[in-house]
């Protein structure tokens, strides 16, 4: 089977890395575990839009919402798709809005399912008006990032983790300060924003909340993209 990557995301260990792409033939989501080693992924040439073929069979014994889970073997690259391709791949697995992808009612700047609320899926894809997505440092945390959006519901998500691995490298190698302006003007002057939100893994915060934490997994613009989000290097 083969599969476009639409989520390449970062752990606190940088050895390994999160991917999960879609199948065209079926619009399925496939998550591959264990985890990827960062190392295989570079070799691999593993980045959003490339294609990879390999065996996937379904986790067993699947746990709601992780329903994405699989076991893989014979993890091969096949080339990149084109924009075009990529940009049709988010679209057809497109949701109207976070509360729709998760089948849930969430208050105004809640950020997490609670534990006992089992949605079917934990990555969706929306589209946003590219004027309401602003991405900002986290104040907590030197060089590394936050989203925040307004979704087509008109519901606001405040400070959710930006686990995108492109915009993780590229907060580490840049003095992010002086480029977060300029990186929300180019998103703010395309025509489309497609950003995949994931669920976490179950976690309890330190208040006792205890559920799926929102996450942004990747942010894709058209027509344009900066190129040094999707590499390895982020040398550009």
């Amino acid at each position: 089977m083969r599969i476009i990557i639409t989520d390449l995301t970062r752990f606190s260990n940088p050895d390994i890395v999160c991917i999960a792409g879609i199948c065209p033939k079926t619009n399925q989501c496939i998550r591959p575990l264990p985890y990827l080693e960062k190392a295989i992924c570079q070799q691999l040439n593993i980045w959003p839009g490339a294609i990879i073929d390999g065996d996937f069979v379904p986790k067993q014994h699947c746990v709601a919402p992780h329903t994405e889970d699989y076991d893989y073997e014979n993890l091969n690259y096949c080339g990149d798709c084109s924009s075009e391709d990529f940009r049709n791949i988010l679209k057809r697995s497109e949701v109207a809005s976070i509360q729709c992808g998760f089948s849930v009612q969430l208050d105004n700047g809640q950020k997490h399912i609670p534990i006992n609320v089992k949605p079917n899926v934990s990555i969706i894809t929306i589209s946003l008006n590219p004027q309401n997505l602003e991405i900002v440092k986290d104040l907590y945390k030197p060089n590394k990032l936050k989203v925040l959006f307004t979704d087509n519901d008109g519901q606001s998500y405040r400070y959710l983790g930006l686990t995108d691995l492109g915009f993780f490298l590229y907060a580490q190698k840049h003095s992010i300060s002086g480029e977060i302006l300029k990186l929300n003007a180019f998103i703010h002057a395309q025509e489309q924003l497609f950003i995949r939100v994931g669920l976490s893994r179950e976690y309890t915060a330190p208040d006792g909340r205890r559920g799926y934490w929102l996450q942004v997994n990747g942010i894709y613009t058209f027509p344009n993209y900066i190129h040094s989000l999707r590499c390895y290097s982020n040398d550009d």
